[in-house]
C-alpha cells in the first residue's frame, strides 16, 4: 500500500521576525510598499509539500514515494530521505538546476511572508505517473504549473485514485483548469482561505464542489478542519498542541493523517483525526520535518484527543 506524492521537495530557509508585521506595514500605503524586517533567527531546513507529506506518512507506518524535481544542491535532502527510509527512485536530478528554495519570514503571530524560487521544479513534468510502480493512492500537490495538469489527468488515465492538494499552487490556474482539476480528483484539501479562493476562481459555492469529489476537506489551523461530503459536513475537532513554535508544514502533516487513512481503509472523519493530532505534534517543533515521534506515541496522542486508537 504505498501513495506517489508529486510536488515540491525545497529547502525552507525560515526567519522569524521578532515583532509583528502588521505593526510595520501601512494598509494605505501598500501600493508603495517597501519594507525591511531584521531577523536575529534563521535557519535551513528540509521542506517543501512532496517532502513534508512523505516524511510524516513514513512517521504512520506508511510506504511513501514523493515524485519532484531537484538541483545538483540536493545531496542534503538525499541522505535525510535516506536516513528515514524514504525512497527517492521517483525524484529526478537536474545538475544544471537548484532545488527549489523557499524563504519564509514568521512574525509573533505566525504571520508568514514568504518567497519561493521554483528551480528544477520548472521542469518537474519530466516526472510521469506511468514510471510508478505498485501505486495504490496519488496525490497531485503544489508543483510545477505543467506537472500539476500533467500528474492529475495520468491518475485518471492509470486508474488510480487522487488527492489534489493546490496550495500554494492555486494562483497558477483560472477557473476553469481549476475546475477540471476538481473533476479529476477522488479528494480535495485546501485550507480556509484556499477554500475562498477556490470558490471566487470557479464560481461553485462549496456544496457544489463537494458534490463532484469523495470528500472535500477544510482545514482551519486551531479552529479544527471540516470534512465536507455530498451527504452533509463534519466538523472535525482540533488537537491540543503542546506549544506554538513553528506553523510550517503542518498543513502538510495533516495530508499525511488523510493519506494513512485512505490506505488503510480507514473513515475519513477518523483520517482528518489523525491529520489534527500530527498537525499538532509538528507545530510544537522548528521546522517541518524535526519531529520524530513513535507510532504508539503518535497513537497514544490520538486517543488522548479522541478516546480512541485508529
Amino acid at each position: 500500500m504505498s501513495a506517489l506524492i508529486c510536488g515540491s521537495l525545497a529547502y525552507d530557509t525560515i526567519m522569524v521576525f521578532p515583532e509583528r508585521f502588521r505593526e510595520h506595514i501601512l494598509p494605505d500605503k501598500v501600493h508603495i510598499l517597501n519594507v525591511s524586517f531584521l531577523v536575529p533567527e534563521m535557519r535551513r531546513e528540509f521542506g517543501g509539500c512532496a517532502g513534508n507529506i512523505a516524511y510524516n506518512l513514513k512517521l504512520l507506518g506508511g510506504e511513501p514515494y514523493p515524485m519532484g524535481a531537484v538541483g545538483a544542491d540536493f545531496e542534503p535532502y538525499r541522505e535525510h530521505l535516506a536516513k528515514w527510509g524514504i525512497s527517492d527512485r521517483y525524484v529526478r536530478y537536474l545538475e544544471d538546476e537548484f532545488t527549489p528554495q523557499a524563504f519564509i519570514t514568521t512574525d509573533l503571530d505566525d504571520n508568514q511572508i514568504t518567497a519561493f524560487h521554483p528551480g528544477a521544479m520548472a521542469q518537474s513534468h519530466l516526472n510521469h505517473v506511468a514510471d510508478a510502480e505498485g501505486i495504490t493512492i496519488g496525490v497531485v500537490g503544489p508543483d510545477g504549473r505543467e506537472a500539476m495538469i500533467q500528474h492529475s489527468h495520468d491518475f485518471v488515465e492509470a486508474g488510480i485514485p487522487h488527492l489534489f492538494d493546490p496550495g500554494q499552487g492555486m494562483i497558477l490556474f483560472n477557473g476553469n483548469q481549476l475546475r477540471n482539476f476538481i473533476s479529476e480528483a477522488n479528494w480535495l484539501i485546501v485550507n480556509d482561505y484556499e477554500y475562498e479562493v477556490l470558490q471566487e476562481r470557479t464560481g461553485m459555492p462549496g456544496h457544489l464542489i463537494a458534490r463532484q469529489v469523495e470528500a472535500l476537506i477544510v482545514t482551519r489551523g486551531p479552529d479544527g478542519s471540516e470534512l465536507i461530503t455530498a451527504y452533509g459536513h463534519t466538523d472535525i475537532e482540533p488537537t491540543l498542541a503542546d506549544a506554538v513554535k513553528d506553523p510550517t508544514g503542518c498543513g502538510d502533516a495533516y495530508r499525511a493523517g488523510i493519506l494513512h487513512a485512505l490506505l488503510n481503509d480507514m473513515d475519513l472523519v477518523t483520517g482528518c483525526r489523525i491529520g489534527s493530532v500530527m498537525g499538532a505534534i509538528k507545530i510544537a517543533h522548528q521546522g517541518p520535518q524535526n519531529h520524530t515521534p513513535s507510532l504508539d506515541e503518535i497513537q497514544d496522542r490520538f486517543e488522548a484527543a479522541y478516546g480512541y486508537r485508529f
